[in-house]
């Protein structure tokens, strides 16, 4: 197949979008594979489409090789089965919801757990119909407070989802593996450098979940590794390694102090080491109390939640939203301060706190035993030896602290090293959450009902394209791996003599023939135009047939390593389909 760029739909830009942040949003657009109609959607023109196309296709071979089996919902979806589990209400302002001519409630499709259900509910009721795999490649809608970094998060993007349904805790087993397995498969065919992390399941709900991460700073997730294990993991699923319980009985006493002028733990410590107490404190001796409000879904009324974090660390909120999930998180306003009086800023303690029944959580860290300074609810002043389990006693732990590079590995192997990721694909085994809410059972060898087992699995088709492009770009432009580029080779008809013009249609069609698809530059513009528009554009071989034409030769470049060779002319379609074809 041959596309001219004389009659292509496309216009490339030199200079990059005002609203651009990342350098796959930048290329996209200036490359002209996408365009922005409005904030979080976008337009696939022709070359992006067949990224988008081809990306779509190596996950369909997976799939399909996996052994499952592809359907099709609407994106258009009832109310009811949403209400059923909860996720109507759950999902907050996220979900798109609107109404027929009839008043009846419908959302747009952010994800199809309860669709996949009642879809194998109404079609199978024997055990031996077991196991079997479900997939969709379709159009989800969420509604992004902040949608960003182009297609990287919108509003509007393509997900294969696919679901597992086993009869058994063992098959279920089986079926993730085989989903991992794919997953793999998928992101080595796109040449993606990508970790696999321990993940939370959030909304989806479950319990064993993995993420796949390409590897890129411009990454919304943050993850960590050991230096001295193969464990790695979203920030969010972190679990913090709590310090064993300590004695109560050699602690000093609790002791308030009048410190004032000390908001803040640098101020505290600072004042702290200056008042002739006999030891030396640091942030990590105080307990920093944060005060927020939560409300779960549906509820009309924000309730007060505290934190304590050790002071040498800040809550991250990421973490804390994940731990929270699906209730709405927060920040203390001045109204709420002024509506509560107990709370007294920069100087709040747990007795306060729970003297007035606010549902008080604290980092693993703040362990039995385990003594602290902290606010004394009253203006400057704090309390110095503050005891867990002697003292005040919390309301449970929470995982809300930040992580850092050089934390203790949670598998007690080597320390914490952190960077950022895009999540391109995740598995959970959600077990019978779904299937609980529809009651989809299996009649057993026994004669028995059997409550089916699943498991869920998303790759985020469209973001991958992203994802590739953050991976592959240099300073000219993108530079598509092999197997989602638009094409296999880019032909640049470099002057306006005839032959030349000629010569370069003609190769076009041998190689076309040879069952390669060709992007073909037969426009009147000036081989400058043409090689920045060949570079920006990134197929990974582009093919130069200028002057050395006379001479019996082509140029062949290598976008990625820039190594040009010149080739016979008579040779070029046999060197050029080996490239291609490994």
């Amino acid at each position: 197949m041959i596309t001219r760029m004389s009659s292509l739909f496309l216009r490339t830009l030199r200079e990059d979008p005002a609203d651009a942040e990342v350098p796959s949003h930048k290329l996209l657009v200036r490359a002209g594979y996408v365009r922005r109609v409005a904030p979080g959607g976008y337009s696939w023109l022709p070359l992006g489409l067949r990224v988008l196309r081809n990306v779509e296709r190596v996950v369909r071979e997976e799939m399909d090789a996996m052994g499952a089996q592809e359907i099709q919902f609407p994106a258009l979806l009832p109310r009811e089965p949403y209400e059923t589990t909860g996720r109507w209400t759950e999902y907050g302002d996220n979900l798109f919801r609107l109404k027929d001519r009839k008043n009846a409630d419908y959302l747009l499709g952010p994800t199809h757990e309860e669709l996949f259900t009642l879809t194998v509910k109404g079609e199978y009721s024997s055990y031996k119909d077991y196991p079997v795999v479900l997939y969709q490649i379709q159009t989800k809608y969420r509604d992004e407070a902040r949608p960003r970094a182009g297609i990287l998060r919108g509003r509007e993007f393509l997900m294969k989802d696919s679901y597992s349904f086993d009869v058994d805790d063992e098959g279920l087993s089986h079926s993730y593996q085989l989903h991992r397995d794919a997953y793999i498969k998928i992101f080595d065919r796109l040449g993606l450098d990508y970790v696999i992390v321990s993940a939370m399941s959030g909304a989806m709900g479950g319990s064993a979940s993995e993420e796949f991460l390409a590897e890129a700073v411009t990454g919304e997730d943050t993850f960590v590794r050991s230096t001295g294990s193969g464990y790695a993991a979203n920030v969010e699923a972190v679990v913090t390694p709590a310090p064993p319980a300590q004695s109560i009985e050699d602690k000093p006493a609790a002791q308030v102090h009048h410190t004032p002028d000390t908001p803040t733990i640098e101020t505290l410590v600072d004042f702290l080491n200056g008042a002739g107490l006999g030891r030396e404190f640091t942030a990590a001796d105080t307990l920093k109390n944060v005060l927020l409000k939560t409300h779960a879904p549906g509820a009309d009324k924000w309730e007060l939640l505290a934190i304590g974090v050790p002071g040498d660390r800040e809550v991250d909120m990421k973490r804390l939203e994940a731990a929270l999930e699906p209730r709405a998180v927060a920040i203390l306003e001045e109204a709420d301060f002024a509506a509560n009086p107990f709370l007294v800023k920069g100087y709040i303690g747990p007795k306060a706190l729970q003297d007035n029944g606010v549902s008080y959580l604290v980092d693993p860290r703040v362990g039995t035993g385990t003594a602290w300074v902290t606010g004394a609810d009253k203006a400057d002043h704090h309390v110095v030896d503050l005891v867990v389990g002697r003292d005040f006693t919390p309301d449970g732990t929470i995982e809300a602290a930040e992580v850092r590079a050089g934390d203790p590995s949670p598998d007690g192997q080597g320390t914490l090293v952190a960077a950022r990721g895009i999540e391109i694909g995740h598995i959970f085994q959600l077990g019978r959450k779904y299937a609980d809410a529809f009651s989809l059972d299996a009649l057993g060898a026994d004669s028995k009902p059997v409550r089916i087992t699943m498991g869920s699995y998303g790759i985020g088709v469209s973001r991958l394209v992203a994802a590739i492009a953050e991976q592959s770009y240099d300073e000219q432009g993108l530079v598509w791996p092999r197997a989602v580029a638009p094409a296999d080779v880019h032909v640049v008809i470099a002057g306006k003599d005839e032959s030349i013009r000629e010569g370069g249609a003609r190769l076009a069609g041998q190689l076309s023939e040879a069952g390669l698809t060709v992007l073909l530059d037969d426009r009147t513009a000036t081989p400058g135009v043409k090689f920045a528009d060949a570079e920006l554009i990134g197929v990974p071989t582009i093919v130069v047939v200028g002057r050395g034409l006379a001479k019996g030769v082509v140029e062949v470049k290598d976008r990625a390593t820039g190594e040009r060779v010149e080739v016979p002319v008579d040779e070029a379609v046999a060197h050029l389909t080996s490239l291609v074809r490994g």
